[in-house]
């Protein structure tokens, strides 16, 4: 009974996946942005040093003007820490192996108009966050679609999909990626992984976002200079591989490629399709999910909060993204035989490819290391998130006790066969997008009008 279940489960999840990450939903996801970007008149463009200016010039700014629970930079380390991860190793070299290089560049595409959905999403958050009977701040997309769109039962969807969605694309499977890389790289049994992930994250999640945020603003710049600096190794010692490189990903972002090596092939519409939805995967603009860490932060102005989000798909997308995108091109791995398979590389194995091909040696072992600290500090910012969705749907009083749900799952992740939740993970995350979309273009007005206001001054 329970295996047939499962087999009708996974044949209904595979059809709703076909949809929620489908040509249409992608379509709706960069025209959301597109359409935010026309109407602020491409603000990642014209105000790009103010944006720099006003984020990374003011890293290191101790003081804020505002309430809130934590720092702007701490809210941008938070909303980091998910954002970074699995996504800039294994999305990026998914959509490499399915769609070759071209897909880069339609990665880039959702990247450059997924600032102004973040941006967007960030102004509404914070707009219309609520300060709790605690003291504490809440905001997100549940709020904006309450409070400003007057729909609290998309506001009630979109918790319910984040609250599950936590559990296992933030949660199990950020366990497994753990507990796999140091079972292939250290020979560590996966069990005692999982124990040590439930020890160490439990120290900070128990702690509320104040612990979150202290922890993700010292580790997500570590590990991303760490990663950034192995990959501009590889490129810098293939320099001359570089232009022809940028040549394949420009050429065949509007041309299908042909089979080589261990890639299959890839007709125009795959291209497109995997480059903007791992995208999108990466950076998670239009989920609505990093929102709910920038509504905790300590700012005067909505708007002054967003351009950290601008910032944040910049970071992701534009910088570490491409760095791997590149160093898996210049080395060559994505055409690399699997001898295992006789099929070409994918996810993580393709970037490990690379960096193994590009550094002999310390190669492996920076892809290994990276992706435990970048899935680590994914489950410190989705048990945030997990825990505001679920605080919306049962009320502030009893919001912890998601903290002692969410650490379990952990040891589950670790230690189980996680394809079937990955799916339905990943069909829960895509999910969350849709009302969340329907509330930014319902409140774009509003987006627009607060912008306006921010800059007249």
């Amino acid at each position: 009974m329970f295996a047939a279940f499962m087999n009708w489960l996974m044949t209904f999840n595979d059809w709703l996946n076909g949809i929620v990450w489908g040509p249409y939903m992608l379509i709706l996801l960069l025209g959301t942005g597109i359409y935010l970007s026309v109407r602020n008149n491409f603000l990642q463009v014209t105000k790009l040093g103010y944006v720099m200016k006003q984020t990374l010039g003011k890293v290191l700014e101790k003081t804020q003007v505002g309430e809130g629970d934590i720092t702007p930079f701490q809210a941008l380390t938070t909303a980091l820490a998910s954002t970074v991860g699995t996504g800039n190793l294994a999305g990026v070299a998914t959509a490499i192996a399915i769609g070759g290089p071209g897909a880069i560049f339609w990665m880039w595409v959702s990247g450059f108009f997924g600032m102004m959905t973040k941006f967007g999403e960030v102004v509404l958050s914070v707009h219309f966050r609520e300060k709790k009977p605690n003291g504490s701040w809440a905001g997100g997309p549940m709020y904006y679609l309450t409070k400003g769109l007057k729909q609290r039962w998309l506001a009630v969807l979109f918790a319910f999909f984040g609250a599950f969605a936590a559990l296992g694309i933030g949660n199990m499977v950020q366990s497994n990626s753990v507990a796999d890389a140091l079972k292939t790289n250290f020979n560590i049994p996966n069990a005692f992984t999982g124990i040590a992930l439930v020890i160490l994250a439990g120290l900070v999640i128990i702690g509320g976002i104040k612990r979150i945020a202290q922890v993700t603003e010292k580790l997500v710049p570590v590990m991303a200079v760490f990663y950034i600096l192995g990959a501009i190794v590889i490129i810098l010692t293939r320099i001359s591989a570089v232009p022809d490189a940028f040549a394949l990903i420009f050429k065949h972002a509007f041309t299908p490629i042909s089979a080589m090596g261990g890639f299959a092939g890839a007709a125009v519409m795959q291209v497109v399709r995997f480059g903007v939805a791992r995208g999108v995967f990466s950076n998670e603009a239009g989920l609505g999910s990093a929102p709910i860490a920038h509504a905790t932060a300590r700012t005067d102005n909505p708007v002054r909060q967003a351009l950290w989000g601008i910032f944040e798909v910049f970071t992701d997308t534009i910088v570490i993204c491409t760095l791997t995108a590149v160093s898996i091109v210049v080395t060559g791995a994505w055409k690399i035989v699997d001898p295992s398979t006789g099929e070409g590389f994918t996810g993580a194995a393709l970037t490990s490819q690379a960096f193994t091909t590009g550094l002999p040696g310390p190669g492996g072992y920076i892809i290994a290391i990276g992706i435990i600290f970048f899935a680590y500090s994914t489950l410190l910012g989705w048990s945030f998130y997990g825990e505001k969705c679920f605080e919306y749907l049962i009320g502030s009083q009893r919001a912890k006790l998601y903290r002692y749900i969410f650490l379990p799952f952990i040891f589950l992740g670790a230690v189980g066969a996680l394809e079937p939740i990955w799916l339905l993970a990943d069909t829960l995350n895509g999910l969350m997008a849709l009302p969340n979309l329907i509330g930014l273009l319902g409140l774009s007005g509003l987006v627009i009008k607060l912008t306006r206001n921010f800059f007249k001054k």
